[in-house]
């Protein structure tokens, strides 16, 4: 699939709550598990198909539409790639090869610039090159060499030119050939429908050079760490193109029974039943014995208690995680330990927050101790203070059964630019009571059940309680969380006032929802990012939700740090060949622990069951679950 080069805040909105803005939810309170009592072993299935068992009905085909799991899981069998990313690591399917500025199909030249031409400039904004513009010249790779340009000469700047090259056995699965073309199109039907999209915006040309060769070429100044990834998915000029590009996202031929170059073609979609995929005789692997099953039968079971017996009766060989499974993970592990059922566990890019409001909307035009919020998070330590007495080690042991650590950074620890020097802070109440005091929180009254006052603490009005407005919405897990959560800052005198918001207020737009219009105390929230790179960019200042950008962006804390902005900047504009690129994401790792903007509670779960002799499914922590679907298959020799 072609990289999506989106704001972080837009794919906070798009990826968390489909029905609104923000943050990732789970399932309510669940309802009564399967008894394993007298329960069947599960059968096989015939010999020629599999049982996927998803959560959801995929909203769409379209595959440049906005699609749900469910549609992308379908679609990872339909197109494998065109690029997999898998274990945080990006892997070429139909390229011969990821480019590369070691294999030269990657080139970084001089071009010259003049007053008009299209740039980006120092900040990373396309702009047109005007006098005062400031440019990064040739071979500049930060802020400190930028110029101002004079309007009057011509200026050499650095463009980025990639190469990208099919490989020549691929066709489509009706047995047309694959080509070079096929990819224009895509860009075409992208432009067409989206011109403002980020990468489109900073794409010079993209054209084939023969059938099986494509070039990108990027506008002056941009210099993309993931150029790699600048290739747009096929689409099927020869099918396709009879249809005007506004109508492709709701006819049949592109929207329910899109052809593609995978392992499987759709055979038969029943609404609100099953999608049925049938081998592609065309696929590019056949002759490697791939796909290893004759059919996949996807099933739309929304309930999991409902896909858990099913698999119990042996019709669902698989459970994917668009069933959520994380109130099952006791019953899995049971079924696991009598050999009915494997179950798989991931984290990746997902991680639960609990946010300090560090500036309230209304500090906007000036902060009043008398006529604000008082502003309670202003002094570092009370914010070190209260993660110290935040027990988030019970929250991983007794809510998500240790399958995930308590995180140290926005990163998972197993993720390559993962700063490895960084521990999470633990849970130590004494510290924790100590940092209190030092930021001025002082227990007047000699009674720990009740919340510590100020006494001198920055910004807050003498004798004002440490207590706490704490939102989030109800989903039985963030219940469980806060309970813990609850009682281990009471040890430290920090006193909770818990609401529990229905999703659609709580995420609703600036300025009146509490977090995206900045008007909490602390906040329960999950972030997520799309691909591998590092999102640094949930806690620059020009995400910070406000007027000025229409309350859009991730940083809800409010956080500002120059430096943390410069190192985010600079990672985010140097290749990953450059020791710059690894060094400044790393550096926006320890600025962010030492201002502690918010405290990243757990790497949210991914689970998934599957009968004991299902071979080949692999729960990647970066990959689609469905990614190597053509390597699945039932079989004696997977068990145990």
């Amino acid at each position: 699939m072609k990289k999506t080069s989106i704001p972080y805040w837009l794919f906070l909105l798009l990826f968390l709550i489909p029905a609104c803005l923000g943050l990732q939810d789970g399932t309510e309170t669940p309802a009564p598990t399967p008894n394993l009592d007298s329960t069947p072993t599960p059968q096989a299935s015939p010999d020629d198909g599999i049982v996927v068992c998803m959560g959801q009905e995929p909203n769409s085909l379209y595959p440049f539409g906005e699609l749900n799991t469910a549609a992308r899981n379908v679609l990872a069998a339909i197109y494998d790639g065109p690029i997999d990313n898998v274990g945080y690591e990006y892997q070429p399917v139909i390229l011969t090869q990821l480019p590369s500025l070691e294999n030269g199909d990657a080139q970084i030249v001089k071009i010259a610039a003049q007053s008009g031409d299209s740039v980006l400039d120092a900040g990373g904004n396309l702009i047109e090159l005007t006098p005062g513009s400031r440019i990064r010249p040739a071979g500049c790779r930060n802020d400190d060499c930028a110029v101002a340009y004079d309007g009057v000469t011509t200026i050499e700047m650095d463009q980025m030119i990639v190469a990208f090259r099919l490989r020549p056995d691929l066709a489509w699965s009706d047995g047309a050939p694959l080509t070079a073309d096929d990819s224009i199109y895509s860009f075409e039907l992208q432009r067409e429908a989206d011109a403002d999209d980020y990468l489109i915006q900073r794409t010079q040309s993209y054209e084939a050079a023969d059938a099986q060769t494509l070039q990108w070429f990027g506008v002056p100044g941009f210099i993309d760490s993931t150029y790699f990834l600048n290739f747009w998915q096929p689409a099927p000029r020869h099918a396709w193109s009879e249809f005007p590009a506004d109508q492709l996202p709701d006819v049949d031929v592109s929207s329910r029974e899109p052809i593609g170059w995978g392992p499987y073609a759709i055979k038969e979609w029943i609404p609100g039943e099953a999608i049925t995929l049938e081998k592609n005789p065309h696929y590019f692997r056949i002759r490697d014995g791939y796909p290893r099953t004759e059919t996949i039968r996807i099933r739309f079971i929304p309930d999991p208690d409902t896909a858990l017996s099913e698999m119990i009766a042996g019709r669902c060989d698989l459970i994917e995680p668009t069933l959520n499974l994380e109130n099952h993970v006791g019953l899995l592990k049971k079924m696991q330990d009598a050999e009915e059922a494997r179950m798989f566990a991931a984290t990746g890019m997902s991680m639960e927050w609990l946010g300090f409001s560090l500036a309230h909307a209304s500090y906007d035009n000036g902060y009043d101790v008398g006529r604000d919020r008082q502003n309670f998070f202003a002094d570092t330590y009370t914010r070190q203070g209260i993660a110290y007495c935040l027990d988030r080690g019970t929250v991983a042991a007794s809510v998500l059964y240790n399958l995930t650590d308590v995180p140290a950074t926005y990163l998972p620890s197993n993720h390559p630019a993962f700063n490895s020097d960084a521990s999470p802070i633990p849970y130590d109440p004494q510290i924790g009571v100590s940092l209190l005091e030092q930021a001025g929180w002082r227990d007047t009254d000699e009674d720990p059940s009740t919340p510590r006052r100020a006494v001198n603490v920055k910004n807050v009005a003498y004798n004002t309680p440490l207590l706490l407005k704490y939102q989030t919405t109800s989903t039985a897990q963030r219940r469980q969380v806060t309970a813990i959560l609850e009682r281990s800052l009471a040890e430290c005198g920090i006193g909770l006032e818990i609401e529990f918001v229905p999703p659609n207020d709580l995420y609703a737009p600036g300025p009146d929802g509490p977090l995206f219009g900045r008007q909490f105390d602390l906040a329960q929230y999950a972030l997520g990012a799309e691909g591998s790179e590092p999102p640094c960019g949930w806690f620059t200042s020009d995400g910070i939700p406000s007027e000025s950008n229409s309350w859009s962006g991730s940083n809800i804390t409010g956080y500002r740090n120059a430096d943390y902005d410069q190192a985010c900047r600079a990672a985010q504009f140097s290749m990953r060949e450059d020791s710059a690129y690894l060094a400044s994401y790393r550096q926006t790792q320890i600025i962010l622990a030492e201002g502690l903007p918010a405290i990243p509670l757990y790497s949210r779960l991914r689970i998934a069951a599957a009968r004991p002799d299902l071979c080949g499914f692999d729960l990647d922590p970066s990959a689609n679950a469905l990614w190597n679907v053509e390597a699945f298959e039932i079989s004696a020799a997977c068990q145990n």
